[in-house]
């Protein structure tokens, strides 16, 4: 297509659709991996592409055998359409914290396993912000540790709940319990067998270790020291499956294992020797800007937490 002598002229609510459309197609690699994001089919998702690439007058992206990638041109309106959208959200959130009455989203994101665990209590979160902020649609998700805490640093959700494997610097960390975590293995695995004073650091040393694939903090270091790095699973749902295999050992937390002790299908090795603390924290923005949904949220949490 030639841009010579081209204006795009006003950009409408039909555009800023297609343009989120492009978005996901590239956030997600492809016309086919978009689909379920998208909600749509491939064939609609193609039309709104070759729409959007006729109004802007530019080939956007190549598609065909050799797979999706974008041109010169689609990186450059890639990075201009995630700063236009991030600016019509921030548009959004500062219209809404002007209205006396709390609309607009809350964005909350968990990491492994915390959205379930009674000591979290979101459901008794979610419902206690509900009943203060009825008008405010509430959305939630899972994602990785540092995952979470990238998207609240750039502030893509209000509000994450992570383990404190470390504390950053543009965040604000409100603790809400701790976990123990010991070191797992299955009742499959011959080493199981032994009684307790024969499970030495030298058999330990042998077995196989499945762990989370981050660089952990001190304390969980100090445990991993000499073990047989030799599996990754970040989520404990991997890490477990792993460990049930009868080839690994893994450190999980007491509270997670603790129905898979009681089927007898895993056991604790050397549970007073082998084991750390993980404490569980909410976790904002310390320079996001005023955010009404998020600071009731907090709100809500800290009170139940301080009540408690």
């Amino acid at each position: 297509m030639s841009t010579k002598n081209y204006s795009l002229g006003q950009v409408g609510d039909y555009e800023i659709k297609q343009l989120k459309v492009f978005k996901t197609v590239v956030d997600c690699g492809g016309f086919s991996a978009a689909e379920t994001a998208l909600n749509i089919g491939r064939s609609t998702i193609s039309l709104h592409i070759s729409n959007l690439e006729s109004r802007l007058n530019l080939v956007l992206c190549k598609r065909g055998r050799a797979g999706f990638s974008l041109t010169e041109e689609g990186a450059i309106i890639y990075e201009m359409t995630v700063q236009l959208l991030e600016s019509l959200d921030a548009f959004r959130v500062t219209v809404n914290n002007l209205n006396s009455s709390l609309t607009g989203e809350l964005k909350i994101v968990l990491s492994d396993a915390i959205s379930l665990d009674d000591r979290c209590a979101f459901p008794d979160l979610v419902n206690a912000f509900y009943q203060q902020a009825p008008g405010v649609q509430i959305s939630s998700d899972v994602a990785s540790m540092a995952e979470i805490e990238r998207m609240v640093l750039n502030d893509m959700v209000d509000v994450g709940f992570i383990p404190c494997h470390r504390k950053l610097e543009g965040l604000d960390y409100f603790d809400i319990y701790t976990d123990i975590c010991r070191l797992y293995i299955s009742t499959r695995h011959p080493a199981a067998l032994l009684p307790e004073k024969e499970i030495t650091d030298e058999v330990i040393c042998e077995i196989p270790l499945v762990h989370a694939g981050l660089k952990p903090h001190e304390a969980v270091e100090e445990q991993m020291s000499g073990l047989k790095l030799a599996g990754k699973a970040y989520f404990y749902e991997g890490r477990l499956a792993m460990i049930l295999s009868g080839l690994y050992m893994g450190f999980l937390p007491e509270a997670y294992a603790k129905q898979y002790v009681e089927s007898g299908q895993i056991r604790s090795v050397v549970p007073e020797l082998r084991n750390y603390l993980l404490p569980m924290a909410a976790v904002s923005k310390k320079t996001a800007q005023p955010n009404k949904a998020r600071e009731l949220f907090l709100q809500v949490l800290r009170g139940h937490f301080t009540a408690d």
